[in-house]
Order: structure tokens, then sequence, then C-alpha cells
């Protein structure tokens, strides 16, 4: 593999949001991706925490969770994808999937926490409207000319 690869470029030029945040919670990286999915600048998202895009029912749970994590320096879904609303910045419901990093310091120590975002936003309504036809075309299997089979 080449060793002269330039990180920098490649969060830049990658698809998928990528979005860091400190100990703090705080948003310290926010690529390219992340303005596009989200609709917030860097500028915007750099300093703030991650209730910019989670939806306010969802914001205790998470913050308690992210809390835990760094904490412990430990995380469930380090290998999972996880599927959750997310918000854009105009107010509409994105629905995201991601996979989630833990930074750690010399000491081991937890200074962060990498996400990796996709908008599935389009996929996921396919799938319910798929989910939807198929309900209804099961549902009138019973029914032939309005009468029960």
């Amino acid at each position: 593999m080449n060793a002269n690869i330039d990180l920098s470029q490649l969060v830049n030029c990658i698809g998928d949001a990528i979005i860091v945040v400190d100990a703090h919670e705080k948003i310290v990286l926010w690529n390219p991706a992340a303005t596009r999915i989200f609709g917030y600048s860097e500028i915007e998202a750099l300093g703030n925490t991650l209730d910019l895009i989670i939806p306010e029912r969802h914001r205790q749970r998470h913050n308690e969770g992210c809390r835990k994590t760094m904490d412990t320096g430990i995380t469930r879904y380090g290998t999972s994808l996880l599927k959750v609303p997310a918000l854009h910045q105009s107010g509409s419901m994105l629905s995201i999937a991601f996979t989630v990093g833990m930074l750690f310091d010399e000491n081991h120590k937890v200074n962060g926490i990498v996400a990796v975002i996709r908008d599935e936003t389009e996929r996921f309504a396919q799938e319910r409207e798929l989910k939807k036809r198929i309900f209804d075309l099961e549902g009138s299997k019973g029914v032939v000319l309005g009468q029960k089979v």
C-alpha cells in the first residue's frame, strides 16, 4: 500500500459523511459529504454537538450512550451498522446508516469517536413502499370479487 496517501484528501473526496467528535462531544471533523447530507457547512458544524443532527426525542439516549462510551472506551456498535433517524438543517427527517469507531490517545484514553454515515432516506422509503405493496397484495388474496374465499 502506498504510504503517501493524503488522508485529508481521502476524507474530503469520499461520498459518505465522516464526522468526528472529541472527548467533550464537540464536532472536530465534518467532511463535505456531511454538509451534503445534513445541510450544515463545516463552519456551522465545528464546535457544536451532534444535537444538530439528532432528533430531539433521541438526544437523551444518544448523549447518555456517548458519555458512557467516552468514559469506558468501549462501544457495542464498533462493527454494527446502525440505522436511525436524523435531522437535516431544514428540519426534514433523514434515515441514515452508519458505523462508529473509537479514537484513542497515546495513553489509550478515548479522545474521540468517528462516525461514517450514509444517507439511506431514499432507499428506506423505497423499502417501505415495497413492504406496503406486498402487504396490500397479500391482504387481497383472501378476497375475490368482494367476497371472502
